[in-house]
């Protein structure tokens, strides 16, 4: 998958120009991007991209027409070129690179908080609020349930980590009495 990813990431940054240049907002361009994403992922288009009976004028009709005609010029243009160097396969990686480079524009990080027990909204409420202060910008929260942390959260923010779960302070006392 890394390598996907590398080769996504031009095409990302690309479109991403493209939307901030273009009469189409980012939110139009992200919406896109994730109908297509679906689009590729399909088992019948999969079918259809490795089958060397179409040429790429009729892939790119194929693909327009299964977006069901709502791409602007730009955004056709962006599917002729990952078809003219065969890359409509990377398409999930770059809308999920797309919306990277969107949230970074608009001062949105992402955040995982993993709990040991389910967190009310109070509660989620005030971690989102201490995170956002902590990073100055607006956090998307996605929760998960992990009873393997015995108690307490787990908060991922970009590469930090905040660990306050039990199991991550008894790990911690652990390694403290060993030294």
């Amino acid at each position: 998958m890394a390598e996907n990813v590398t080769l996504a990431r031009p095409y990302a940054e690309a479109a991403f120009q493209l939307a901030k240049g273009s009469s189409t907002d980012l939110a139009s361009w992200a919406e896109t991007l994730a109908r297509l994403s679906n689009i590729t992922t399909d088992p019948v288009m999969e079918e259809c991209i490795g089958n060397p009976q179409f040429n790429p004028a009729q892939l790119a009709q194929l693909y327009f027409e299964a977006a069901g005609g709502h791409l602007s010029a730009d955004q056709q243009n962006f599917i002729r070129v990952l078809v003219d160097n065969n890359r409509l396969t990377v398409l999930p990686e770059i809308a999920a690179l797309f919306d990277e480079l969107k949230a970074d524009a608009e001062g949105i990080k992402h955040a995982e908080i993993t709990s040991a027990f389910p967190l009310d909204d109070a509660t989620l409420k005030n971690l989102v609020a201490e995170l956002e202060r902590k990073f100055s910008c607006q956090i998307q929260a996605t929760i998960k349930l992990d009873p393997e942390l015995i108690g307490g959260v787990r908060m991922a923010v970009g590469d930090e980590v905040i660990d306050a779960s039990v199991r991550g302070k008894l790990a911690a006392m652990a390694i403290a009495l060993k030294n």
